[in-house]
């Protein structure tokens, strides 16, 4: 049965299997399948160019795709994580807290910054009747046009 696999498989196998696996990473949302299929890709690559015996295609498509799925879980995923809350709709501001970078008391008009973007933006025009300093904490109370009603934490 090696002797056959030895004999039958080629270069372009591989580099088939690579593609079927990454194409169903669409059915599979982890992104595993496309890291093993890289890996497929790759040893069909080094199959082109080398001589390798199917058992040694094997190991090295295991160990490429052990590599690529460590490295994917323990970087791709940390990059892969929202920032930002830009898909959410405006109602969910209500009860964002926000830091105040900039208010005018007399006016009851100022400006804050969320930590992460809220539908766009990180920093937004608020009113609020609460007498407010350079880095108070407030929370959004109701949406008026563009500005958002805020209250002193």
């Amino acid at each position: 049965m090696i002797n056959w696999l030895n004999s039958h498989i080629h270069y372009w196998h591989w580099i088939v299997f690579g593609l079927i696996l990454a194409a169903s990473e669409i059915f599979v949302p982890s992104f595993v399948f496309l890291w093993i299929g890289i890996s497929a890709v790759i040893v069909g690559i080094t199959l082109s160019a080398v001589v390798l015996t199917f058992n040694t295609q094997l190991i090295l498509w295991m160990v490429l795709s052990i590599i690529c799925l460590v490295t994917w879980f323990k970087y791709g995923t940390k990059i892969m994580q929202t920032r930002s809350l830009s898909g959410m709709a405006l109602e969910e501001l209500i009860g964002q807290s926000a830091t105040v970078v900039a208010f005018n008391n007399e006016t009851g008009h100022g400006r804050v910054k969320f930590s992460v973007p809220i539908v766009g933006s990180e920093q937004w025009d608020i009113i609020c009747e609460d007498q407010l300093v350079l880095g108070d904490r407030v929370s959004v109370t109701k949406i008026l046009g563009n500005k958002l009603l805020a209250k002193k934490h």
